[in-house]
């Protein structure tokens, strides 16, 4: 199967990922290798801008830094290349990039919330995540709407599952941040 001028098994570049999504085409770059992206269901897109919104609103009000969502193209590695795609990525002030990168940016997320899809793996979800960790982001939240949950992983700690009124909160990152996890997951009727 050739996706553009890629063939099957050859190894695909920036360059190569950049035309695609230009041309309405959704991949991830994972060591070289295109990973087609599907749409997003609904329950999904919710947690997201759930999540989102009640980062985002905490962040402005303090001044903190910048929420970005709609799969932010971050550049883990290069030779071979990885490009993941961020649900919502997390950015303390300083560290921004001034101005904005054009292309996918170089500069790795302070958080990064990954939200599962019905057709993700446990492997998929749990690789994608060490590769967020390994790559330099600090918290890698991922929310699972199904099970209704969210999962706070750390580099070298154990994640920690919550739900229900279980509170997640932006440990040094957002200090003072904290949110029931019931209220990423309304209930639907």
């Amino acid at each position: 199967m050739t996706v553009g001028v890629i063939q099957k098994n050859e190894i695909a570049k920036i360059a190569d990922l950049e035309r695609l999504s230009h041309e309405g085409h959704r991949y991830e770059l994972l060591s070289g290798e295109l990973k087609a992206m599907s749409p997003i269901n609904m329950s999904h897109g919710n947690v997201t801008a759930l999540l989102s919104y009640y980062v985002t609103s905490f962040t402005l009000e303090g001044d903190l830094g910048e929420c970005f969502v709609g799969e932010l193209g971050v550049t883990i590695t290069q030779n071979p290349d990885t490009v993941l795609a961020a649900y919502m990525a997390f950015y303390l002030k300083a560290r921004l990039p001034k101005p904005y990168t054009t292309g996918f940016t170089i500069v790795i997320p302070d958080i990064v919330l990954e939200t599962r899809s019905p057709g993700d793996s446990k492997r998929e979800v749990t690789d994608k995540v060490n590769l967020w960790l390994e790559a330099g982001v600090k918290l890698v939240w991922t929310a699972d709407p199904k099970a209704r949950t969210l999962t706070v992983y750390c580099l070298n700690s154990i994640p920690l599952t919550l739900g229900g009124d279980e509170l997640l909160d932006g440990e040094d990152i957002l200090p003072g941040f904290s949110l029931p996890v019931s209220k990423l997951f309304p209930s639907q009727s």
